[in-house]
């Protein structure tokens, strides 16, 4: 069997899959090792994808559970977000994505929140090897979680999470294999710590650390084969400043650093050693309690063909592998917000290279938010991406 569009303008579930993962994991996919289910890395914020995809230090709305779940453990009332976004729209493929997200302060409990998260992959239809048609499939990930907050100390907060993920590519027989779709879950762990407030001249000053480590969990599984492939397991770290300059005016500056903890390894299985020809070459991933200490070390990136006599063979130090965000947020009276921002990957550990900027509204209990990507190169698949998300937030 194969997989065919009904719509010219419509990709395959695993053409999509490829596409998706490229953005976090190629040209170094094969040394670096890829993941499934890489929608629980799309930044759900608006806000904070308007500031270049930072928000480990700030995560004080209830996008925190994605952020920094120690985030919620300043937050009181309760509040509820959307966020909405045609996904991938240089694809014209009908894709989008969804994320509805709650948070509620319990006193002597902590903040509680939870999320679902909803990426739409396209319907696409599969024909035999006569190209009969036999029917059509849709394909979609979907994640549901909880997540808690709670005040260490006066100055730190930490925070956990765990989600339950389901991903549907396909649902059909290739051959003598059947192709099914994945369950995973995955835990978040999280701090953040908040510096007294201080002043520079006539300025009060707030400056945060924040750390996130999420998506811990086992490999997802497709097939009915033993291969199995991980699930994002990424560090999150960074800081962020806030420049109080009077009742009007507020600024904040921010940067994040995070880094893939995924492991790949090479393997080579040989029925007769002496000859090279009888071996068959193999990936193996560490599992994730293993990753979170194996992914420290310099890595082997190559780009191009197999058989390409171009290749270009580099290796990335830790610093190399690691992605940068800046960014830039203006306040005015706490009713109207500027922002932009600035993305960096290294173009051998994925070359995602892009602008951000954005706007946000607060009013009474409403806030609303808006971010759009310019990407740096041409024909980029996240180029052009806007989100919109909504805040309702009910008490303090």
């Amino acid at each position: 069997m194969h997989f065919s569009f009904r719509n010219p303008m419509r990709v395959s579930a695993l053409t999509l899959l490829l596409a998706v993962g490229t953005w976090f994991t190629a040209p170094a996919l094969a040394q670096v090792g890829g993941t499934a289910v890489v929608f629980l890395m799309i930044e759900p914020d608006s806000r904070a994808a308007g500031m270049g995809n930072t928000g480990v230090a700030i995560a004080d709305n209830a996008n925190a559970i994605f952020w920094n779940p120690a985030g919620l453990a300043d937050q009181r009332g309760m509040e509820f977000g959307i966020t909405h976004s045609n996904w991938l729209p240089e694809f014209n493929a009908d894709l989008y994505y969804e994320y509805f997200v709650t948070k509620r302060h319990i006193r002597g409990l902590g903040t509680f929140g939870g999320h679902l998260t909803y990426l739409f992959l396209g319907e696409q239809n599969y024909r035999d090897e006569q190209n009969n048609d036999l029917g059509t499939f849709k394909s979609y990930d979907i994640a549901a979680g909880l997540s808690w907050g709670f005040k260490a100390t006066n100055k730190l907060s930490v925070g956990t999470g765990i989600r339950l993920i389901y991903s549907s590519l396909a649902n059909v027989k290739v051959g003598a294999q059947q192709t099914n779709p994945g369950v995973s879950a995955g835990m978040d762990v999280g701090m953040l710590y908040k510096l007294p407030e201080f002043w520079l001249g006539p300025t009060a000053v707030q400056y945060n650390v924040g750390l996130n480590l999420a998506n811990m969990g086992p490999k997802i599984q497709y097939s009915d084969s033993e291969q199995g492939d991980p699930i994002p397991t990424y560090l999150r770290f960074g800081h962020a400043m806030t420049f109080q300059f009077d009742d009007y005016n507020k600024i904040t500056l921010a940067n994040d650093f995070s880094k893939m903890l995924v492991r790949q390894r090479m393997t080579e299985t040989c029925i007769d050693p002496a000859d090279t020809e009888t071996c068959t070459v193999g990936y193996y991933t560490d599992p994730f309690y293993q990753a979170i200490f194996s992914a420290w070390t310099p890595i082997s990136v190559k780009s191009g063909a197999e058989d390409d006599e171009d290749q270009v063979h580099e290796t990335l130090s830790i610093i190399d592998q690691l992605l940068i965000a800046s960014g830039f947020e203006y306040w005015y009276k706490n009713l109207f917000a500027a922002r932009t921002g600035y993305f960096y990957e290294n173009p051998y550990n994925g070359d995602r290279q892009f602008l951000t900027f954005g706007a946000g509204l607060r009013y009474n209990i409403v806030g609303v938010d808006f971010s759009y990507i310019y990407a740096l190169e041409e024909n980029h698949p996240l180029a052009n991406t806007m989100r919109f998300s909504l805040l309702l937030k009910l008490g303090r």
